[in-house]
């Protein structure tokens, strides 16, 4: 298993293309600069969003190409949500929690979501792991509407998402993807953390 795995990982590294390496190298930034609450993840995930389109259109993986087009909605939506919502004394926008009302919501059109999408790609395509798969998606898109709103909550949704998506990709044997959403499961418990530390240095 170990030596098989290695030669997977191989495999990939030496078959990534120069958009792809391009796109871990956005995708992991954007991360980083969200964790220290700074607004340059927002052009760091549209050069993501951007490099992307060119990936998932040469795989001719269009459902992914679609849903990167809701991303690079929400990261535009986000980059002007933290820059006009700046608080003047320290030039960041504040962190706050979604209400109990609006997290039910949102849960529940997650969820909802999540089988209507799966359902309609178990019928009409020939997708592997529909449901798995689009509940990433979906919670994908409703933590990107949370982290543009800069709601400490977002940080759910990405750690359920890499933990899911890990999963996914370990079943489907892309290993080098799955490793590196474990490494996203480390940085959505760092983001969280760090975001919590920084809402109570806000209050005091």
């Amino acid at each position: 298993m170990g030596s098989e795995l290695f030669k997977q990982l191989l495999e990939t590294a030496q078959n990534l293309a120069v958009w792809e390496i391009l796109g871990l190298f956005f995708g992991l930034l954007a991360v980083l600069f969200l964790i220290r609450e700074n607004i340059w993840t927002w052009p760091a995930g549209i050069a993501y969003v951007l490099v992307s389109f060119i990936v998932f259109y040469e795989a001719k993986l269009y459902a992914d190409l679609v849903l990167h087009v809701f991303f690079l909605i929400l990261n535009i939506y986000g980059w002007i949500a933290w820059s006009q919502g700046r608080n003047k004394e320290d030039d960041n926008l504040p962190i706050t929690s979604s209400s109990a009302r609006m997290s039910v919501i949102l849960l529940t059109a997650s969820i909802a979501g999540i089988f209507l999408t799966g359902f309609l790609m178990a019928r009409y395509t020939d997708a592997s792991l529909p449901y798995w798969d689009s509940a990433t998606s979906i919670l994908s898109i409703t933590g990107m509407w949370l982290t543009a709103r800069k709601k400490i909550d977002n940080w759910f949704y990405w750690f359920a998402v890499d933990i899911l998506a890990t999963g996914i990709y370990f079943y489907k044997e892309m290993y080098f993807y799955a490793i590196l959403y474990f490494i996203y499961i480390g940085l959505a418990v760092a983001g969280y953390l760090e975001w919590k530390k920084s809402r109570k240095l806000q209050y005091s």
